[in-house]
């Protein structure tokens, strides 16, 4: 098809749209005439009146006939006031007085709406029902806008509450125009055919609109189909409106073929309800009243090809949409157009385009059911039965999304037994009873607590009793009993759940009044005793039978899932009053899961102390972009960060390179291997060339696929390997503005937020009160307020009146510290969490205004409604996911300024080891310095594997100047190095004994050793006099040569000496040989190279040095370990020997290394610690096998060590040193090697091919 004939059919597409939506529209303009005050007097009615002068004919607005208003007989919540508009009306608008002169007026109301008189359903807007509220004196009108018009016959209106000084009085007035349609009704046998005068179209465009309303769960609307197996059908099936659409020539109808949109919910319920199809080639909108779904529709060929009729209400030809079995349609339509023509118009004038099959009337039946809502579990409904007569027949339908409530009670009659029947689990189950002994339990049925309608019959003749749920044979229960059941005088439906039967006495302890099953929340109609129907008119007039707590002639029943409120995915179920959200495998959590469970960058997660390793990013917070998994690099390194995808734009420039160069990195470095090409991959070589390098343009990242053509060159081959998406910093984490006024805000765009709304920010002041964020409606606002030094609070209003969350600190929050502030509102709750208090929360009110109307700018840091504003720092605020720049408006904004600084004040204990937190301007960082540790956050062990006679040397002198010739004694020479305290710390892992940890040599002849004796204890020398033999202290610990990793902490100050050994036993020492440790010389790990005059254990260990793993060591500020492996050119290091670093600080039974470098994606539903890596970041399937893989080879070493232990002689120990340098050496390249393959699983781990 050429463009010009397809813009054409476009826009003869948009044309017919257009001609339809004003065809069905009818009067939109226009249409706010009074409909009630031209009314004759016998068009009103009411449940009672005062007085005849009090009659609702009176009840016209601004008029003062009789007693100038309609009152009922008695104030309660069972009267109401109806008006007759004579026909079918469009009602825009009402409004409300009290009656004239009076104390007596309505303040809040319900409006009700029926074609018939019968059958009311309640006005409802923001999806839920909606209260007027009414007035506040007799005589001022109160009048309002509907959101949506009501279109029908009967309004009713329901007083909810008066003014408490009077009574119930009312003058109304409604506002509109007449409403024209064109009906037809179907009797489920029928159907209707419009034939096209093409024998065979192909239709490029399609609009189809109707109306409908059934009692009917199931039914065929419409259907079309064509010769090739294309087919069009709109079928009702249990309450919902399935469109299913096939294109293409596949008559099996498989799922390749076929889509099947299901939208609607609760659409028996004998109420109109608007359908509209527009299809457009194969782009398709489906719309039932106000929900819409687009959609493509799939198939082979381009055109829905189809024949020329058009079947409404039912298939005309059984079997012609091949083994579909399909009910036709029970009920009305109204207003059915197609392509903008009248197809009730062209049936009403017996055009020859249509044909009928069956009977088809041009009106509405309306079926005489009167429906009963039991609005609370305290709701109940009491019939008279017919005392003591054999036989006991009920039946009854109900719809309820409850799992458990109570149907029917009864006593048995000249028994003090009785019967229960109720819903358990959603099935219906009797339980007959007499005191002290329950005779059965029995149930039929199942998943009834769907919504839909269930009929239940249920009889009983002396000891037979029958149970028939949906007219189910299969499913129904036939029992005999040892109880002989006759009808009683009184039968209870959906009785409260103290009552068991006809009610307690006032007095006395009567036990078998008591029950614990719930009263039943939903609907029942078509109730009959004895096989004769109850007349529910007669009930509602109070002339038979009795009730509580209901609604008479109608259903009130609501799909609170339709809407989904759930949001990101999340599952929703619901009960009578309340929807329940399953968050589960979302990443989200709360009410409506709309806020995320993890993080939005990497330094959030940093800031927590986190190290690197793969994390769940959410990027966008709440927004609509689900969590996805990264490698976070918390290392001081180069600036790396690749972020989620922002277009689908082709890029030409590759690893290590810049958009628009066209180059790789070896172009703009000069440095391919072929001078010709900007690529090393567009050489023309036999061996593989490479280009790599980093992308590092966020904006166009992630690569979401990678195209490789054919170069033409025979035997050409290409590969490539995309790696993980690496992630650092986050500038809007730090993002911060300072406050230094009272009067000084930013002002932002108004918050979007009507159904869900969460607001986040870091905040610090010294301020004891002060507004955070204000943005107001016209009578909505949300508001953030430090409200005194130790309380924030959350306040808003929705339209419900306003409402606070409010969270109290035991401590002060304004003492200049970083404190978080996390607040969200939805439909179902609002929620307020301050730093790591616990959440606090505040319900929504059931069926209450749901939307957030805001209109003004959103004011940050102050507020438009009150004069403080707030004093301090913000930072880090995000609306909805998305981070406000408050520093660059804070720019050009006077009395505020961009930034904020003293991050370390709270953050400085994220530092350890010694590290000594640095402020930036983004943020902070940790100086490691002088600690012995390395990373981010200096709690990274810096380790080394330590060989047969290698040695590790620290000089102290080389920290000093000297002067060779002086003549100065040595007392004064080395006076700067005498120390009367020393903090050492170190961690070690080793097998051999003797050892020497370390020593500290001193120029006089003093010296510390700390060595492990021949037993593996440990062993600390001091001698700080010359000329006494050295202190001794042993630990009393076992021995530590077992190849696990200990930790020594020795503290001395002057004489007092204390040793901490892994961290949990203490022991305190006396120094006897002095105070002073004086003019030290050098610290040595491992073998004592140099000639020293030590005492003779010391002197043993030497011998053998050390044979092992070294960790963090650390004497006062100086690191001998990380100089030697970090500093060695620059450090007064000298090392000798084997020595390696190495990660055998870190490991400890399992490899704990790992934990940083492989995390899981696995969700998480309940209560998580988000701050943690995720582990395994491979398939939980391959985690499983690989670990039962470990562990069996593990057993098998074990196994096979300890028999080659056994088996050795005890001569194999006492090997010389040179084969024992030879086994760890290689016992070390063991290690080495196994750590190797466990790193390299790691990174093939972060690996990702697209």
């Amino acid at each position: 098809m050429d463009s010009v004939t397809e813009i054409f059919l476009k826009l003869l597409f948009l044309i017919s749209v257009r001609n339809w939506n004003m065809v069905v529209a009818g009067n939109k303009y226009n249409c706010d005439d009074q409909l009630v005050s031209g009314l004759p007097q016998s068009s009103f009615s009411s449940s009672s009146e005062l007085s005849s002068s009090h009659s609702p004919g009176f009840a016209r607005l601004n008029r003062r006939e009789g007693a100038g208003g309609w009152s009922p007989f008695v104030s309660n919540k069972y009267q109401w006031l109806q008006v007759d508009l004579g026909e079918r009306a469009e009602i825009t608008a009402v409004a409300t007085q009290g009656g004239y002169g009076s104390s007596d007026w309505v303040t809040s109301y319900l409006l009700m709406f029926s074609d018939s008189g019968r059958n009311w359903k309640q006005y409802r807007q923001e999806e839920s029902t909606w209260a007027f509220s009414g007035n506040t004196n007799a005589d001022s009108v109160v009048y309002y806008k509907l959101q949506h018009s009501i279109k029908a016959r009967f309004i009713r209106f329901v007083p909810l509450d008066w003014n408490p000084n009077g009574r119930i009085g009312m003058r109304i007035e409604a506002y509109g125009c007449m409403y024209r349609s064109e009906v037809v009704g179907f009797d489920g046998k029928s159907c209707l055919i419009y034939t096209f005068n093409q024998k065979l179209m192909s239709t490029l465009k399609d609009v189809i609109s109707l109306k409908f309303k059934t009692m009917q769960s199931d039914g065929i609307l419409l259907h079309r189909e064509g010769q090739n197996g294309d087919h069009i059908t709109l079928e009702l099936l249990k309450g919902k409106l399935s469109l299913l659409i096939n294109l293409g020539d596949d008559k099996t109808h498989s799922s390749n073929t076929q889509i099947n949109i299901t939208l609607g919910s609760l659409l028996d319920d004998q109420h109109w309800h608007s359908v509209l199809i527009e299809h457009f080639n194969n782009q398709v909108n489906f719309t039932v009243d106000k929900h819409t779904h687009h959609f493509h529709a799939k198939g082979e060929f381009n055109y829905l090809d189809l024949d020329y009729e058009l079947s409404f209400g039912g298939i005309p030809v059984p079997g012609k949409s091949g083994a579909l079995s399909r009910r036709n349609f029970h009920g009305c339509f109204e207003n059915i157009y197609y392509n903008g023509v009248s197809i009730i118009d062209l049936a009403r004038r017996h055009r020859s385009q249509i044909s009928f099959v069956g009977n088809i009337s041009f009106l509405c039946l309306e079926p005489q059911v009167i429906p009963v809502t039991f609005l609370s579990s305290r709701s109940y409904l009491a019939l008279p039965g017919t005392s003591g007569q054999e036989e006991v027949s009920i039946s009854f339908q109900f719809r309820t999304w409850n799992k458990e409530g109570l149907l029917l009670s009864s006593k048995v009659h000249r028994s003090s037994g009785g019967f229960l029947l109720y819903l358990s689990d959603g099935k219906v189950k009797i339980n007959l009873h007499k005191p002290g002994k329950t005779l059965s339990d029995i149930s039929a049925g199942a998943g009834l607590n769907n919504g839909q309608w269930h009929s239940v019959f249920f009889s009983a003749k002396r000891n037979r009793i029958s149970l028939i749920v949906d007219n189910d044979m299969t499913s129904s229960v036939h029992a005999s009993i040892s109880l002989q059941i006759y009808s009683a005088d009184t039968f209870y439906f959906g009785a409260p759940g103290f009552m068991f039967l006809s009610g307690c006495p006032n007095s006395g302890n009567n036990s078998e009044c008591k029950t614990s099953f719930g009263g039943f929340q939903g609907c029942m109609r078509l109730i009959s005793i004895g096989n004769k129907a109850v007349d529910m008119n007669s009930v509602q007039k109070n002339i038979f039978g009795n009730f509580s707590n209901l609604q008479i002639d109608l259903c009130g029943i609501i799909d609170r899932c339709l809407p989904n409120y759930c949001e990101h995915g999340g599952e929703c179920s619901q009960t009578w009053n309340s929807f329940y959200c399953n968050c589960t495998n979302t990443g989200y959590k709360g009410a409506t899961c709309h806020y995320p469970i993890y993080e939005q960058s990497c330094e959030a997660y940093k800031h927590r102390g986190n190290t690197s390793g793969f994390y769940n990013i959410d990027s966008d917070g709440s927004g609509p972009l689900g969590p996805f998994l990264v490698y976070c690099n918390m290392t001081d390194g180069l600036p790396l960060s690749w972020w989620i995808g922002r277009t689908n734009e082709t890029q030409t420039y590759w690893g290590g390179s810049s958009p628009t160069v066209q180059k790789c990195a070896c172009g703009i470095e000069g440095s391919c291997i072929e001078s010709q090409h900007y690529c090393n991959c567009d050489a023309d070589r036999n061996e593989w060339t490479n280009d790599t390098g980093f992308l590092s343009y966020k904006e166009h990242l992630p690569v979401t696929e990678i195209v490789i053509t054919d170069t033409d060159r025979p035997n050409s081959e290409a590969a490539y390997r995309l790696g993980p998406l690496l992630c650092r910093g986050d500038r809007a984490f730090w993002n911060s503005a300072s406050f230094n006024t009272e009067t000084s805000y930013l002002h932002f765009p108004t918050l979007h937020g009507e159904l869900s709304a969460d607001v986040s920010f870091f905040f610090k002041t010294t301020a004891s009160s002060g507004v955070f964020l204000e943005n107001l409606g016209i009578q909505d606002f949300i508001r953030i307020e430090l409200y005194s030094p130790s309380e924030v609070i959350f306040s808003f209003d929705v339209g419900n009146g306003p409402s606070e969350v409010t969270v109290q600190s035991l401590t002060s929050l304004n003492d200049n510290q970083w404190h978080y502030v996390k607040a969200e509102r939805n439909i179902k709750d609002a929620s307020l969490q301050v730093d790591q208090l616990p959440q606090k929360f505040h319900a929504a009110p059931p069926d209450g205004h749901i939307r957030l109307q805001l209109n003004s700018q959103l004011f940050v840091g102050g507020t438009a409604s009150r004069q403080k504003g707030f004093l301090g720092c913000i930072r880090s605020l995000q609306l909805n996911g998305m981070a406000l720049d408050l520093e660059e408006r804070a720019k050009i904004t006077p009395g505020v300024e961009p930034g904020c600084p003293g991050h370390c004040s709270s953050y400085g204990n994220l530092c350890h080891n010694g590290g000594k937190c640095k402020e930036k301007y983004s943020g902070f960082s940790c100086d490691c310095s002088f600690s012995a540790y390395a990373g981010p956050f200096c709690k990274k062990e810096i380790s080394a594997y330590f060989g047969t006679g290698s040695s590790v040397i620290y000089n102290f002198q080389e920290y000093y100047t000297f002067t060779k010739n002086s003549s100065s004694h040595a007392s004064s020479f080395y006076a700067d190095m005498t120390l009367s305290r020393e903090t050492i710390t170190l961690a070690f892992r080793t097998t051999r004994t003797p050892s020497l940890l370390l020593y500290v040599s001193s120029f006089y002849k003093e010296y510390l050793s700390v060595i492990l004796t021949r037993n593996g204890s440990l062993q600390i020398r001091y001698k700080l006099d010359s000329h006494q033999d050295p202190d001794v202290f042993t630990t009393n610990f076992k021995s530590m040569a077992d190849g696990q990793l200990h930790h020594v902490k020795i503290d001395r100050e002057e004489e007092m000496l204390l040793v901490e050994v892994n961290q949990n036993e203490r022991m305190k020492f006396i120094l006897s040989s002095g105070t002073e440790f004086n003019a030290i010389k050098s610290l040595i790990l491992g073998k004592i190279l140099e000639n020293s005059d030590v005492d003779e254990e010391t002197m043993k260990a030497s011998s053998q040095g050390f044979i092992g793993c070294l960790s963090s060591v650390q004497f006062n500020h100086i690191a001998p370990l990380k100089s030697a492996l970090h500093h060695g050119s620059s450090a007064p290091i000298i090392v000798k020997g084997r020595f390696t670093e190495s990660s055998c600080g870190t490991l400890t039974g399992t490899d704990s290394t790992l934990s940083e470098t492989t995390h899981s994606f696995a969700d998480h539903s309940g209560p998580i610690d988000e701050g943690e890596p995720l582990n395994n970041a491979s398939r939980n399937d391959s985690a499983i096998i690989g670990g039962v893989i470990a562990v069996v080879i593990f057993i098998v070493l074990c196994i096979t060590a300890i028999a080659i232990r056994i088996y050795k002689k005890k001569s194999i120990y006492s090997k010389n040193e040179t084969k024992g340098s030879e086994n760890e050496d290689s016992a070390e390249s063991a290690l080495k090697s196994e750590l190797s393959t466990q790193n390299t699983a790691s990174e093939n781990q972060k690996e990702y091919f697209f």
